[in-house]
């Protein structure tokens, strides 16, 4: 019968609507909740098709289907702590419920938090999650692992006391030798520099750099011995050179040869030596031939214009950022700075289809396929915004909006249900 049709109908659209204004109440609710995304409700109609001929209509109602937009961005909101992160487009933050790691919490994603160091330096958030990331090699290189796996992937520890040293492994000498230590007539007194490194442990150490001039008899020689010694060897010598400088218009005063007595070979294209230290190997720039930026030889004046070295001695910890890459780095107070580990994004071809858990959480579910784990950056993810939140996709004013909207339908629809039953009433009243 249509009348009882039309009933039904109008039940199923309250129950739609009912629908609708839970969702449109969750999202007024968490209007400021960080990386909260809004869900929505959707209606369809059914159809229930009559007898060919029957001249009557039946109604068949409304069915509603809620989905959550997870692929909606809110603003970034800007804070004062640099572990609080955002995403700035597609991808989200490996997370985890345990600090034992990915195989006892399983994998979790979000695009925010406010992530602080526990008692024991692991980075998570208020509500107990944990950060995850690749760890970094001693070097700080990121390794090579499995991006379709979370195998790889550790909670991110931070311990406040720890200390870190940067070897020295390059050096450059931008020194000038005076030409007229190589003429006829000169002292050929040797003329000493010392140079401070730091070794494999933090240890500062010193190399000697000796140059002595070869006089000439009777015109300048333009040639020297440089002789290196590591004090941390006992002075022992670990390197013997000769250096040869062109006398000429066009190049003179630079390098025109170096021949190796003892230590590494000279690399003419790279215009270095390599030399074993107590402190570990150490790549030496003399300057590369007919150049003036390394060892010259000019006028009467020992200058060493720009000696040059990376390494630091053992600082302590200072601040730690996230940059744009996802690389956490960790900065000392001696200017060092060091990787520690990558915080990759996962993504996934339907990411709407991810199962919604508590806290802006979301997992992996059939809807949504199998995940990826990407370079911050790189392929279709954003990048990662450090001193930032991402806020709550809830716009209060279309809410307001569709919550008068709902209110509108529903009351119709409890009007419809109410003529219903005073049409059934008046067919109850024929048999009197």
């Amino acid at each position: 019968m249509s009348i009882s049709s039309a009933l039904n109908a109008s039940v199923s659209g309250l129950n739609a609507n009912s629908s609708r204004l839970a969702t449109i109440s969750d999202n007024i609710a968490n209007a400021s909740t960080h990386g909260y995304k809004r869900s929505v409700t959707t209606f369809e109609s059914m159809v229930l098709s009559s007898a060919a001929g029957a001249g009557q209509y039946t109604a068949g109602g409304v069915r509603s289907q809620a989905t959550r937009l997870i692929d909606e961005r809110g603003p970034l909101i800007g804070t004062s702590n640099a572990l609080d992160i955002a995403v700035t487009g597609r991808g989200m933050l490996p997370v985890t419920r345990s600090a034992a790691g990915v195989g006892e919490g399983g994998l979790l994603m979000t695009t925010t938090g406010a992530f602080r160091t526990d008692e024991n330096g692991v980075l998570k958030t208020p509500s107990g999650l944990v950060l995850l990331g690749w760890p970094a090699n001693g070097d700080g290189t990121i390794p090579t692992l499995a991006r379709d796996s979370a195998s790889g992937l550790v909670p991110v520890v931070i311990d406040a006391n720890q200390r870190a040293g940067d070897p020295t492994t390059r050096m450059k000498l931008g020194v000038n030798l005076p030409a007229t230590a190589t003429a006829p007539g000169a002292s050929g007194d040797a003329i000493p520099l010392s140079v401070e490194y730091f070794g494999n442990l933090g240890t500062s150490e010193t190399l000697e750099f000796t140059f002595t001039p070869t006089v000439g008899a009777t015109a300048a020689s333009n040639q020297w011995r440089l002789e290196i010694r590591d004090a941390a060897q006992g002075n022992a010598v670990v390197g013997e050179y000769v250096l040869s400088f062109d006398g000429s218009r066009a190049d003179g005063g630079t390098l025109s040869s170096v021949t190796q007595v003892s230590g590494g070979a000279y690399d003419a294209a790279e215009g270095t030596v390599s030399l074993n230290l107590a402190g570990g190997p150490l790549t030496l720039t003399l300057g590369k031939l007919a150049d003036r930026s390394g060892l010259t030889q000019l006028a009467d004046a020992f200058s060493p214009l720009s000696v040059t070295k990376n390494g630091t001695p053992v600082g302590k910890l200072s601040e730690v950022t996230i940059d744009e890459g996802g690389l956490v780095r960790a900065t000392y107070d001696t200017g060092f700075t060091r990787t520690l580990y990558q915080i990759p994004l996962a993504d996934v071809p339907n990411i709407n289809g991810l199962t919604a858990l508590d806290d802006q959480t979301f997992r992996i579910s059939n809807d949504s396929g199998a995940f990826f784990l990407w370079d911050a950056g790189d392929g279709p993810t954003g990048t990662v915004e450090g001193f930032a939140r991402e806020g709550s996709t809830t716009d209060m004013a279309e809410e307001l909006t569709n919550l008068i909207q709902t209110q509108r339908a529903y009351s119709s629809n409890a009007k419809v249900i109410q003529t219903v039953d005073e049409m059934l009433q008046e067919t109850t009243n024929i048999k009197r």
